[in-house]
């Protein structure tokens, strides 16, 4: 399939990422990542491996795009924790903070 990254013309087949990617030990995920196989790499490092391009050159969003097309799944930057939500252990400890009995089991 013809992808253009960085403003260069590709030709990316699912078999030829899953070969390129062999053996490639997967960065830390901080940002945008695609499976590949059963390891989930950053994107940029996807698309730098690929196109043997520095990463500065291509956004991320050019190698979701390709990478989709050719069947891998994609992943948003991972979120962080949800704000306001608070687990029992939390409501323990602000009851004893407060002087109550705590939440009662039903």
């Amino acid at each position: 399939m013809r992808c253009v990254i960085a403003r260069y013309p590709f030709d990316l087949t699912r078999t030829g990422v899953l070969d390129s990617m062999k053996g490639v030990r997967p960065e830390p995920v901080t940002g945008a990542s695609v499976t590949i196989g059963r390891r989930r790499y950053p994107v940029k490092q996807v698309g730098r491996v690929l196109t043997r391009q520095d990463p500065r050159d291509f956004s991320a969003g050019e190698v979701t795009r390709a990478m989709t097309r050719l069947g891998f799944t994609c992943h948003d930057a991972p979120g962080a924790a949800p704000v306001g939500v608070a687990g029992p252990d939390a409501l323990r400890t602000a009851s004893a903070l407060l002087g109550g009995p705590g939440p009662v089991a039903v």
